[in-house]
């Protein structure tokens, strides 16, 4: 069976249920980043034991959260052994805007897949893009790279979009089925 997991930081549970709903598609494994920016104990092994990562980290002004940056800058040793060359990558962030920049982190998280020698899964949706489209909709903020959610500063994780949580669901299986081809 094909081992993914969706390492992630969240700062107010948005990026958590956001987490939850992509290793629901992927049946992956949680791996959460704490409030120091720190991987619970046996996590780097969990990592680099996975077929495949899913990172996720809210946007905040214009990048990820400082504790997922934490993470990505420790994960330079594993960079130096090449222990994540070849696995599959995907990533994921949300904003309390609709675009909030949230293309500019997604483009860090797949830098950081690439520089580990990484395969990164994009989307594969089309988006929601037509004057009948509602946030009810799967893709309807239109990302590409990766999965794209909004959630409104002024609620909880309860009020993201069902369209963004319904994305969620597919981007985690997209990645565990190129995971799984891959692997043969």
């Amino acid at each position: 069976m094909t081992q993914v997991v969706v390492v992630y930081h969240s700062g107010y549970g948005h990026t958590q249920r956001v987490a939850q709903l992509v290793a629901e598609g992927a049946q992956a494994e949680l791996l959460p980043i704490d409030a120091d920016g720190n991987l619970p104990d046996g996590g780097w092994d969990t990592l680099n034991a996975a077929d495949a990562i899913i990172f996720g980290t809210p946007t905040y002004m214009g990048g990820p959260s400082w504790q997922f940056k934490k993470f990505a800058d420790a994960s330079s040793k594993a960079w130096f052994g090449r222990a994540w060359q070849d696995k599959v990558f995907g990533g994921f962030t949300n904003s309390a805007s609709l675009n909030g920049d949230k293309g500019a982190t997604l483009i860090q998280l797949q830098t950081l897949a690439s520089q580990h020698g990484g395969l990164w899964v994009s989307l594969g949706l089309l988006p929601a893009n037509t004057l009948a489209a509602t946030r009810q909709d799967v893709n309807n903020l239109g990302g590409s790279v990766g999965l794209l959610v909004q959630s409104p500063s002024d609620a909880g994780a309860d009020k993201i979009p069902q369209g963004d949580l319904d994305t969620a669901r597919l981007y985690g299986a997209r990645v565990a089925a190129v995971a799984a081809k891959l692997r043969g």
